[in-house]
């Protein structure tokens, strides 16, 4: 018959207690100063312990005598934590059982949901996760990892690890490329000096802020040929990895941007998203070159559809129709 996790706790007094492992937080008060952990669960006794475990009155406490086939929490929470952690990722030590993974650097948080559902299936393990195509930066936590009980069986933790041996990590960070990225501004009011462009700037920001550079911006106007003259500039002239051209991209006659993208040779992958703000948003491939027609609400909106698929592309993915279908869940933004 299996031994039962409470078997293994042992009353031991206080002096026979040295290496071995506390099975439950101790607490030390002084009355107006101080009430909190002076010893936590898993704590490996040391001869140094012995007076401060006598001064809050602890002549007996319960330790752990761990059997084969368990483990402590920390060793638990240390085993999954690197079955998970794939490219780019670091490990925290052991807190209070939990371990946290971090981003190494810059870049693209990749989640397989599927495999987190998975593990989180198991009894008493814990897999907590950011959401997949996250931005992150160096020392930003895409997990945390833990048992529930102070001891677990085993064969729990190697579940975890048979579900995360696959040919693909659970957690990795993709690094993003730096794109020479060439922005065509559409409008005739811009183009002839009536209004200020508001587009650039935006556009400019977002993409330095992935490591990338818009390395020229040409204003054209509501005129399909010159559009598509511009696109053609950006790709064989400048030999640009990313195109955007803003603008034009609403129902209106004069609004030119999608046609002439189509024009100039693109595949669409997709006019339109199921996200708000966003949902005019095209993006197509002339070859291996993205391009994306922006609309308007890239201005003043922080959050759009285009803040979803640029790190994307930045990171050296693909886009295809089933990543503009799944937009939809949670792809409504302050509206």
């Amino acid at each position: 018959m299996a031994m039962k996790p409470e078997a293994m706790l042992r009353e031991v007094r206080v002096e026979e207690a040295i290496g071995s492992v506390l099975a439950h937080d101790l607490t030390q008060i002084l009355p107006g100063q101080f009430k909190g952990r002076l010893f936590t669960k898993g704590h490996v006794v040391r001869q140094e312990d012995i007076p401060a475990l006598l001064n809050i009155g602890k002549e007996h406490i319960y330790v752990l005598d761990l059997q084969p086939g368990w483990l402590h929490e920390d060793e638990a929470a240390q085993r999954m934590a690197k079955a998970v952690a794939g490219a780019n990722l670091s490990l925290t030590n052991p807190h209070e059982g939990k371990i946290n993974v971090k981003a190494a650097i810059h870049g693209l948080a990749k989640i397989d949901k599927a495999a987190v559902d998975a593990i989180n299936a198991i009894d008493q393990i814990v897999l907590a996760t950011i959401k997949t195509n996250t931005v992150v930066k160096p020392g930003q936590s895409l997990s945390g990892t833990r048992v529930i009980p102070l001891i677990v069986e085993q064969s729990k933790v190697q579940q975890v690890e048979a579900l995360a041996s696959g040919s693909s990590p659970v957690l990795e960070v993709k690094p993003f490329r730096p794109l020479r990225v060439g922005l065509i501004t559409t409008g005739s009011e811009v183009f002839k000096g009536r209004i200020q462009d508001k587009f650039g700037p935006v556009v400019i920001e977002k993409v330095a802020a992935l490591g990338s550079e818009v390395i020229e911006q040409r204003l054209a106007p509501d005129e399909s040929d010159t559009i598509v003259r511009e696109i053609r500039y950006f790709l064989e002239e400048q030999k640009a990895d990313l195109i955007l051209v803003t603008g034009g991209m609403s129902v209106d006659p004069d609004d030119r941007t999608p046609g002439a993208i189509k024009q100039a040779g693109a595949r669409i992958v997709s006019y339109g998203t199921p996200m708000l703000p966003g949902s005019m948003l095209l993006i197509g491939y002339l070859g291996e070159v993205p391009i994306m027609g922006l609309p308007g609400c890239v201005m003043h909106d922080p959050y759009t559809s285009f803040d979803v698929l640029l790190p994307r592309i930045c990171a050296g993915e693909t886009i295809v129709r089933e990543d503009i279908t799944e937009m939809g869940y949670g792809g409504l933004y302050g509206c």
